[in-house]
């Protein structure tokens, strides 16, 4: 993938955790995209409550990949870095 390629997804997947990201920021947290490798795994890293939630797998999983594959679905995988 090139350079533009990956701002293209980037913003793509900026826009599909924005439709989730009222009820990250009603808990006190938030996510933001972090990176896309070159086999298309999105890179996301949790802030505020969602950070040191014992609930975030879960969070990661049903709400934050799934709006992702929804939105994006050349998307493999969502990763959170911490």
């Amino acid at each position: 993938m090139n350079e533009d390629q990956k701002i293209a997804l980037l913003e793509r997947v900026e826009t599909a955790i924005h439709s989730i990201r009222p009820y990250l920021e009603a808990d006190g947290g938030n996510v933001t995209v972090e990176d896309i490798t070159d086999d298309y795994i999105a890179h996301v890293r949790f802030h505020g409550a969602c950070s040191s939630c014992s609930m975030s797998e879960m969070t990661l999983r049903a709400g934050v990949a799934e709006a992702v594959r929804h939105a994006i679905p050349e998307i493999k995988d969502v990763v959170a870095l911490n």
